[in-house]
């Protein structure tokens, strides 16, 4: 180690605006026994509300741990007038973050023929301009920043899932308690991180004694015993074809009683509108049973059981579909194991149950 003490804010608008704190520091750490450190200063870029950044305010900024969901609230909600370039968040953090990162990739915007097409700007002045005579509009920009956003934060997101990076950010930020002395829960977005699918194996399988539509399935989902499954698929899947199967299992419903037997997981299944057609979803040879199902941006651990009065995963279900090449996706994001991607057999646009 090179013995250097630095701070440097990463948080866009923690930059020149902190000069008299840094100033203050280096007047008087040394007097404290501490070394003095080097201060590294960033421009200041304006808020999504458009006013100035700021911590206390949390729609004006990105935090480097925000979910997906909740980058994309806020992008959504961010101050972002026609042709202004002048007092633009979006544009800001465009030329100093996501340009920076892109390096010599170009900045991309999706959208459909009939919306312009796609486009593509190599530096941050062509888009600026682009902006400035409106051939790009706010939702462009929203969705393209918001996009770039999530890339960047992924990996930070993801490694933030350690049970000891948790802890000492309740330690740094403790919820404060209300008036009933407990603490208040933090607001979490809906996604499908709240919900623990994981990869399950069924080791036995047999009809229901009391339901002719019923199966009842003993499934290794990676715990000391096999979960007992039951699952409506006796008049569309033959036995033989489930025994044995690698399949996707929801883990963290509330267990419930089916015809006289407890259920304590769900198979997930494509269908297709009026329910004529279902399919058990596949998953990837090599995948172990046990293992998460979840996407590269939804990556925080699942509740330890959805509160079956808040609808979770009955809001989360909405968006979970197929796609063309029938892989099952999250709001247009792969959901997968480390073997590779969750399929259809063969309905796509199926949605998910």
């Amino acid at each position: 180690s090179s013995g250097i003490n630095a701070e440097w804010p990463l948080r866009p608008g923690g930059g020149v605006d902190q000069r008299k704190i840094f100033m203050f520091a280096e007047k008087y750490l040394p007097l404290l026994g501490y070394k003095k450190r080097i201060h590294f200063m960033n421009a200041m870029i304006p808020g999504l509300t458009g006013d100035k950044m700021s911590s206390s305010e949390p729609d004006s900024k990105i935090d480097l741990i925000d979910p997906p969901s909740a980058v994309k609230k806020k992008i959504n909600k961010a101050f972002c007038e026609p042709g202004n370039v002048t007092n633009n968040g979006l544009l800001s953090f465009s030329e100093y973050v996501i340009f920076p990162y892109l390096g010599e990739k170009e900045f991309e915007i999706k959208r459909k023929p009939e919306h312009g097409g796609d486009a593509s700007y190599a530096n941050f002045e062509l888009l600026k301009e682009a902006y400035r005579t409106e051939a790009i509009y706010p939702l462009d920009l929203k969705n393209a920043v918001g996009g770039y956003i999530n890339q960047l934060l992924a990996p930070i997101v993801k490694e933030f899932q350690s049970k000891e990076l948790k802890k000492l950010s309740s330690q740094a930020y403790p919820v404060a308690n209300t008036k009933g002395g407990k603490a208040a829960e933090p607001d979490r977005p809906v996604d499908i991180s709240r919900v623990d699918i994981r990869v399950g194996k069924i080791i036995h399988i047999e009809p229901h004694p009391d339901a002719d539509s019923l199966y009842v399935e003993k499934i290794d989902v990676g715990e000391a015993e096999p979960r007992t499954v039951i699952s409506g698929l006796r008049n569309f899947v033959a036995q033989e074809k489930l025994d044995g199967a690698l399949v996707a299992v929801v883990c963290n419903l509330k267990p419930a009683n089916m015809r006289g037997i407890k259920s304590q997981g769900m198979l997930l299944c494509a269908s297709d509108k009026d329910h004529t057609t279902v399919e058990v979803l596949t998953v990837a040879e090599g995948s172990k049973p046990g293992e998460r199902i979840t996407s590269d941006l939804f990556t925080q651990a699942p509740d330890t059981q959805l509160n079956p009065k808040k609808k979770i995963f009955e809001k989360v279900q909405s968006d979970l579909t197929t796609n063309d090449s029938l892989e099952v996706t999250y709001k247009g994001e792969l959901l997968r194991t480390s073997a590779g991607p969750i399929l259809a057999p063969s309905l796509v646009k199926a949605a998910i149950r």
